[in-house]
């Protein structure tokens, strides 16, 4: 009898902030459908559990959506050819709230007396559970787990007469950070919460509009970047242009440092500054604030490279690939036993020994979430040879987790909310250990450094202020059990 064999999660991968979800919009072309598949290939980064479609072509709307990436998905002539339509929405998704299965899947779609209308949503609403409760009561009938639907219940349950203030009412109801696009017969919606928390952009292919997560999935499709959507605005684009509504009170935008750090593409515009650039300049900043005599400076590929060029320039010695990272490695069909467990972390990062051996070596990374990860990556670099090892946060410590659309873990399991730098130092098993500073952030993005009355950004896993209510957390609805079907997830 052949011995059973189970999936086995690389170590790595269970430490580290899991991106978000990407949205995209296209209103008005005749390849709507393949031109949102390129759209959400180029977005793949932000959720890779599952990806969803929906389409209009005058007469019907046109869904297809399914677990895994989106070529799992949408990668075949045919299943682009069954997407008819001038308009299209898609959606990545990475669960930040709901199960990983089918009906979780986004872009969610519901037929209301005014027609179809389907919504892809980026972000977390922070009261969405209290908000199920009062629908459930008034009789509305949830079909998900996910915190978009109450958004749809919202509009069903409106008094208002159009589409567009059936949805203005509903997102005042609501409490979170979002960007949201949504697809009606005649129109597609693009909305960015007051805050800015989460990104999109507007873009132009021909007479066609795009909305999307980033600009790297407005170039992907030769697409014009034409400007960000404003916090707290509403574009409405149909037949007559483009209507720009400012529905919610005026608020200093707090958009996500973090995506500077971490989440956006590198070849991504944010706020109007290159993510490339700037993490090069949370390279600089590291490195006037804590550089360390070594001899070379080592990026933890891959979100570690930009920061790691930075260091460099800024300290005069040499910038070197001194770890390979393997990137067709995923989860791994393996024995699970201990000693095929620790060797499974070379799978996906391996030393590379002849430029270590011997040097004192800097390694610069993003952020420390766990810590598991430093851990393994720094014993990778002893066994090696390295002579001294030092390693260099591109961030401030993480010592909050993130309730706007970012699964991160809980406060008691991150390292820096646990321990002091020494201890951390020690843990890790470095000689030295640096983060950077929060006002060394703030200038890396253009910035003099941090407003303390009113910070530019929403730094929340930093500092620990959250800009938005967290009425589900605060009143305990988080640890609600909602009562829903099992269902097994699956490719398709």
């Amino acid at each position: 009898m052949a011995q059973s064999r189970s999936v086995i999660i690389n170590p790595l991968d269970n430490d580290s902030f899991h991106d978000e979800c990407g949205v995209f919009g296209v209103f008005g072309h005749k390849d709507a459908a393949a031109l949102t598949a390129l759209g959400l290939h180029a977005l793949q980064h932000r959720g890779q559990e599952a990806a969803g479609m929906v389409t209009y072509d005058g007469r019907h709307f046109h869904s297809r959506r399914g677990l895994g990436h989106v070529a799992d998905n949408f990668s075949s002539e045919s299943a682009i050819s069954q997407l008819a339509g001038d308009y299209a929405i898609g959606h990545n998704r990475y669960s930040t709230a709901g199960d990983t299965v089918e009906r979780n899947i986004q872009p969610l779609f519901a037929d209301f007396e005014f027609g179809g209308f389907a919504i892809g949503h980026n972000g977390n609403l922070t009261n969405a559970v209290t908000l199920r409760r009062q629908l459930v009561k008034r009789g509305s009938l949830f079909q998900s787990t996910t915190d978009t639907e109450v958004i749809v219940h919202l509009i069903a349950t409106s008094n208002y007469v159009t589409v567009v203030d059936r949805f203005i009412d509903a997102l005042k109801q609501v409490e979170g950070a979002y960007s949201l696009v949504a697809m009606t017969q005649d129109s597609l919606i693009g909305v960015r919460d007051p805050l800015g928390v989460r990104p999109l952009v507007l873009g132009r292919l021909d007479e066609a509009y795009i909305l999307a997560s980033e600009t790297c999935a407005l170039d992907i499709i030769g697409a014009d970047f034409v400007r960000d959507v404003e916090a707290g605005e509403m574009v409405v684009i149909s037949g007559d242009g483009i209507l720009s509504l400012h529905p919610f009170p005026r608020l200093p935008r707090r958009s996500c440092i973090f995506e500077f750090v971490y989440f956006a593409r590198p070849d991504s515009v944010m706020d109007g500054r290159s993510v490339y650039e700037t993490r090069k300049r949370i390279g600089v900043e590291l490195a006037r604030e804590s550089h360390v005599d070594a001899d070379m400076v080592i990026p933890v590929p891959d979100s570690g490279v930009p920061g790691a060029i930075g260091y460099a320039h800024e300290a005069g010695i040499p910038f070197e690939l001194g770890i390979i990272r393997n990137h067709y490695v995923g989860r791994t069909f393996i024995e699970p036993s201990d000693q095929i467990r620790h060797l499974g972390v070379k799978l996906k990062h391996n030393a590379n020994r002849a430029h270590v051996e011997g040097k004192r070596v800097i390694l610069v990374d993003d952020s420390i979430v766990r810590g598991t990860t430093s851990v393994k990556i720094v014993e990778m670099m002893r066994f090696a040879g390295a002579r001294e090892v030092h390693m260099r946060i591109a961030s401030p410590p993480t010592t909050n987790p993130c309730y706007y659309g970012v699964d991160t873990p809980q406060r008691s399991e991150l390292m820096a909310a646990k321990m002091d730098l020494e201890a951390m130092r020690k843990e890790i098993g470095v000689d030295t250990l640096a983060f950077l500073s929060m006002d060394g952030l703030y200038r890396a993005t253009g910035e003099p450094g941090r407003n303390a009355e009113c910070p530019q950004h929403c730094d929340a896993c930093f500092s620990g202020e959250y800009p938005i209510a967290l009425t589900d957390q605060e009143g305990g609805a988080h640890a609600a059990q909602l009562s829903f079907l099992t269902e097994v997830a699956g490719k398709r």
